[in-house]
């Protein structure tokens, strides 16, 4: 691996600068207008960022759930004194989606317990929980959650009078209250009952589950402290369900909205793309709620036909990923009354109709099963699509999953979707892009990241472990360079959001967390994005002076007619003296100035706890020419806010 100390820190700059003076002066009119919403999230269940991550289940593997890649297993799972624990798939299963059980079998007290997501974290609050019994059986169950330590201390435990009876699968539902907290996350889960009161000593039990609080209480809903990381970016869209997991491995193992909606035992959850099973808890509703919550616009991707192995429709088959894709879009816009999956929607709480901004077809197509699989792209499935979706929802605007830079000409008022994952160099050289793009060239930056060091081996070395500083940087400077070209570039969006330290496959993420929330960790990126997406701009404004490099930026109006000059210092080896004349009068004005450390390859450590990034406020007066003069440290990031 490439490690952060092992590239030379003079690598990050591509060719250092003089810092001479930079004098701008801002006008007050002209610019373009910018797209509405520029910064936003993109999620997909990649390093257990959903199932056992923004997801709020605590129970791992909670209905045994498998297929041809990932067969039902016991993982997660542990018999409670003498039981043994059996996985069948009894002639009359939960459901149809849940054939597999787990049989909990032995004398006395007995039961199984369960590890969550590499740990539970324990508090004095309100847990709910269910789970299905199978099995005549006349005594009570014992919800507990303990230490998996020494003593195995108990912390809270709820006795659940039993409804089960022979041959037929019942809920139980139970609410546990821990009378204390757990010093760490070491802790299970058990579900316990007497054996001698159970018909031949045995119960069929499925679907196990267990739910801290949830942010803004929704059932089956999202862990509140991650939820909050994104909420603090202030973003304004959510591209869902993001990107592999949306296209599966296999041409017949794809992400199928239907299968994520309704009741949990009627979903059954799909083998995903990295490397691990998904359960389908946040589905497509979940979703829409998660935008609902955060007042988001909805960028939705519909499956293009294509899986990851390469394998895709033919011209003859595409028509059946087009009305499943239509399908989904009348699930979600269509009238409870008059349609038929809108009706399906009202029936599972949702009368009202949501609103898709954008619909993107397929992730990635570029890429997999290339040249063939893009070649059909371009030829059939692409066109079939944009026909069908202009013909039944002709407002709605659509999105190519390849862009202009990926080798495709595109229908007219089709945008693309670009995604540069490159290092800060590649990311810093990208700044102007966008410039000579005509308006109709409009793209979506759906996925983001600087990803490997320069002067590395690149993708042919592995991702770096963390965000760093350097790295971050150069985002900004990529995204101000988008922010120039606001009005054809819709938005822009890090990925991944989210990694759990316990298990990951990509290590740059804006969000590191783990069952312990004291460990959920934000980047030097997360800091940076959070930075420029809090004051979004909604026109640009030209800008008379200095040149580009060392100092990048843009400038433009904000809410409430506020002036926004935006910056970072890439290549340089001192600080940046400027010099800001707005056009239109201000008295004063605020500079928040991020730095980071010395080392530019410095990162924040989810187990050090060290927030390597500095922001510091600074508010400033002109001089009587009306110039406001500061200076901007190399590898730094500032924002420039007139209101007054």
């Amino acid at each position: 691996m490439v490690t952060f100390k092992s590239v030379a820190t003079a690598a990050l700059a591509f060719s250092a600068v003089p810092c001479s003076a930079v004098n701008l002066e801002i006008k007050a009119s002209g610019g373009n207008v910018s797209f509405p919403a520029f910064y936003g999230i993109m999620h997909e269940d990649i390093n257990n960022s959903g199932d056992g991550g923004i997801y709020a289940e605590l129970i791992a593997n909670r209905a045994f759930q498998g297929n041809y890649q990932y067969p039902s297993n016991l993982s997660r799972w542990a018999p409670v004194n003498s039981a043994t624990l059996t996985l069948k798939k009894l002639p009359t299963p939960l459901s149809s989606a849940l054939p597999t059980s787990v049989n909990v079998a032995g004398t006395g007290k007995i039961g199984l317990v369960n590890s969550g997501y590499w740990g539970i974290e324990v508090k004095e609050q309100n847990y709910t929980g269910s789970f299905y019994v199978k099995g005549a059986y006349n005594g009570t169950f014992t919800a507990s959650l303990q230490s998996a330590l020494g003593d195995k201390e108990v912390f809270g435990s709820v006795e659940v009078a039993s409804k089960s009876v022979t041959n037929e699968w019942v809920q139980h539902k139970f609410v546990l209250v821990p009378s204390k907290a757990a010093k760490n996350t070491n802790n299970t889960f058990s579900l316990t009952f007497d054996a001698s009161a159970a018909e031949g000593g045995a119960l069929d039990f499925n679907l196990i589950s267990l739910f801290p609080p949830t942010y803004n209480n929704r059932p089956n809903g999202l862990r509140i402290d991650l939820v909050e990381a994104f909420k603090a970016l202030n973003p304004k869209w959510l591209r869902l369900p993001g990107g592999n997991m949306l296209m599966g491995n296999k041409i017949d193992s794809w992400w199928k909205w239907n299968e994520t909606i309704g009741d949990l035992k009627d979903r059954p959850g799909m083998a995903g793309t990295w490397e691990y099973q998904l359960t389908g808890g946040l589905g497509l509703v979940e979703y829409m709620e998660w935008a609902d919550d955060l007042n988001l616009e909805v960028i939705l991707g519909v499956w293009s036909g294509l899986s990851l192995d390469g394998d895709h429709l033919s011209r003859e088959d595409i028509h059946l990923a087009v009305e499943h894709a239509l399908e989904e879009m009348e699930f979600l816009t269509g009238d409870a009354k008059t349609t038929k999956w809108g009706a399906v929607r009202a029936s599972l709480g949702h009368p009202k109709p949501w609103k898709v901004s954008y619909i993107e077809i397929g992730n990635e197509d570029w890429l997999a099963g290339r040249p063939t699989a893009y070649d059909a792209y371009k030829e059939y499935r692409l066109p079939v699509f944009v026909d069908a979706f202009r013909e039944k929802y002709p407002k709605i605007p659509l999105i190519a999953s390849p862009s202009i830079f990926d080798n495709i000409t595109l229908p007219a008022g089709v945008a693309g979707d670009w995604h540069p994952y490159l290092t800060p160099d590649k990311l810093v050289l990208a700044f102007n892009r966008f410039d000579p793009l005509s308006r109709d060239n409009v793209t979506l930056i759906g996925e983001a990241a600087a990803t490997h060091p320069n002067g590395g081996l690149g993708w042919d070395g592995p991702l770096s472990a963390n965000p760093w500083w350097g790295g971050s940087v150069a985002e900004a400077i990529f995204l101000i360079g988008a922010e120039r070209n606001s009005e054809k570039v819709i938005g822009a969006c890090y990925a991944p959001g989210l990694r759990n330290l316990n298990r990951w496959q990509w290590g740059m993420t804006l969000v590191q967390h783990a069952a312990d929330s004291a460990l959920t960790t934000f980047s030097t990126s997360w800091h940076v994005w959070k930075l420029l997406g809090r004051d979004p701009i909604k026109k640009t404004l030209p800008v008379v002076g200095g040149g580009i490099n060392p100092l990048f930026y843009v400038a433009g109006e904000g809410e409430k007619g506020a002036s926004i000059w935006k910056a970072a210092v890439y290549n340089s080896t001192a600080p940046v003296p400027v010099s800001i004349k707005f056009e239109k009068k201000h008295k004063t004005a605020t500079l928040t100035l991020q730095t980071g450390p010395e080392d530019p390859y410095g990162y924040n450590d989810p187990f050090t706890r060290v927030n390597v990034v500095k922001e510091t406020k600074k508010d400033l007066k002109p001089n009587e020419e009306g110039v406001f003069e500061f200076s901007l440290p190399a590898l730094s990031v500032a924002i420039l806010k007139a209101e007054k």
